[in-house]
């Protein structure tokens, strides 16, 4: 008998891991989802007009990322799918940052970018990318891309397998935030006056 509920345990502990490697958007039961209270739908609710402005528009001073994802773009709820644009004037960086939900596949489609990211082991991978490359960052990995062109600006497209990818940033989320100085000093090895000149560089 209990050789029969260990063997049970184990089952139903290996489908539970199994279904949680497999997490993501849940599947919708129709075809598409609505807000609450809105209208039936017609052509304007599956269509998204924020990417606009990109055309003929002028480069942004900084990194910019435009997005059409849930939030912006309600018609993805429940699609399992969203996109970004990704633009970096000469010399800039998109910050070391993960995405919980989601793997990230770059495709570039204007001037060079140095990308890379982290495995699970903390082995780094890192590739130089050419106009018309693709690159996948894969889910929940840490990882960044970097415009090294002192002149050039570089532009990519982003596809996530998620409406919602999510975006975490490791500068921000570790220093614009409220853990404690003590336990970031700690966990960097330093001491927390170097943790607060870093928080007061990211804030600044």
């Amino acid at each position: 008998m209990d050789s029969c509920k260990k063997l049970l345990f184990l089952v139903i502990t290996t489908l539970a891991i199994a279904e949680m490697a497999l997490a993501g958007d849940p599947d919708i039961l129709t075809d598409f989802v609505l807000p609450p209270n809105s209208p039936p739908p017609d052509g304007n609710f599956f269509t998204y007009t924020g990417f606009r402005s990109l055309i003929d528009g002028p480069f942004p001073p900084t990194f910019k990322a435009v997005k059409a994802a849930a939030e912006q773009f309600p018609a993805l709820d429940g699609q399992s799918v969203s996109l970004a644009v990704l633009i970096y004037p000469a010399g800039t960086l998109n910050p070391v940052h993960t995405h919980p939900r989601s793997a990230e596949l770059l495709f570039l489609t204007r001037g060079t970018l140095q990308v890379g990211f982290v495995d699970t082991a903390n082995k780094l991978y890192t590739q130089t990318l050419q106009q018309g490359d693709m690159f996948v960052f894969p889910k929940g990995l840490v990882h960044f891309q970097y415009n090294a062109d002192p002149k050039s600006p570089a532009v990519a497209v982003s596809a996530f397998g998620s409406a919602n990818a999510g975006t975490v940033s490791l500068p921000n989320g570790l220093f614009n935030s409220t853990i404690d100085d003590g336990v970031l000093a700690l966990s960097f090895k330093t001491d927390v006056a170097t943790i607060q000149k870093l928080k007061a560089g990211i804030k600044g």
